[in-house]
């Protein structure tokens, strides 16, 4: 874990204790006692954050060799690193304060990913799109305005248009699984991929299906259809269980819309 603040490590460490395939082997300051403690420890898993004294996030993966690069989830204040840090392939990218059920989320996502050499295989595509992030990051100055997206849209086609650096990628409405948000922006989960979009979890709730999406967080949205199962837990929460294969956690606030849908089929 690397954060400059006490506060942010010591909240981090409290809900990383809550997790039973966790085990926290290094609290960093700085990005240059995160490098020395990935490469003396070489952990799975950095959670790392952005805007530190001394060195940036992006600044500490680039030191970092691709034989020891671990998997990265970004943790910060500043939301309008969101598209960067997905552009680096991140595991994921959590707003502070972190949510519990995001950084628990988030974890067993890099645990889906972690397969042998699969770090390795990333890191020049990090290493590439660090590069370029540098320059934007330079060329927005001090400013802290996020930069403004064309408005992304629904056509009659049943498709969600999606704005991309090269141009727009059309989703088929049907075919998203899940979404989620890193404050300002939407993460479209379709099959192996997230798109990356600007918008809120209420907007994109007016212009889905209300019988077929349903809000289980209040930073999630599910596709009913997706689901495969679900298992109840304690405290009235449920775990989904999806196609394909992630499992997302209904918290009590929205429990009611999940079992209204489970009793019904």
């Amino acid at each position: 874990m690397v954060d400059d603040e006490p506060l942010a490590r010591r909240l981090m460490r409290s809900m990383l204790s809550e997790l039973d395939n966790v085990e926290l082997v290094a609290e960093c300051r700085n990005g240059r006692e995160a490098i020395a403690a990935v490469q003396g420890l070489a952990p799975d898993l950095l959670l790392l954050d952005i805007k530190m004294p001394g060195m940036t996030g992006f600044d500490v993966v680039r030191e970092l060799q691709a034989d020891i690069m671990p998997m990265v989830i970004f943790c910060t204040a500043y939301q309008r690193y969101a598209l960067d840090a997905f552009d680096l392939h991140a595991v994921d990218y959590l707003l502070k304060p972190v949510d519990e059920v995001r950084l628990e989320r988030a974890v067993a996502r890099a645990w889906q990913r972690a397969e042998p050499d699969e770090e390795t295989q990333n890191k020049s595509p990090l290493i590439g799109a660090i590069d370029e992030i540098a320059h934007k990051v330079a060329s927005r100055g001090a400013s802290n305005r996020i930069p403004q997206v064309p408005h992304e849209s629904i056509n009659d086609g049943g498709k969600l248009a999606i704005k991309d650096h090269d141009g727009t990628i059309l989703v088929g409405i049907d075919d998203i699984e899940w979404i989620d948000a890193a404050g300002d922006y939407m993460c479209i989960h379709v099959g192996s991929e997230t798109h990356i979009m600007r918008s809120t979890l209420k907007s994109l709730m007016s212009r889905f299906d209300p019988e077929k999406f349903k809000r289980i967080h209040r930073s999630t949205i599910v596709n009913l259809d997706r689901i495969v199962k679900a298992t109840p837990l304690q405290k009235g929460e449920y775990m989904l269980d999806l196609d394909c294969g992630e499992k997302l956690k209904v918290s009590r606030n929205y429990r009611q819309e999940v079992k209204l849908f489970l009793d019904a089929n």
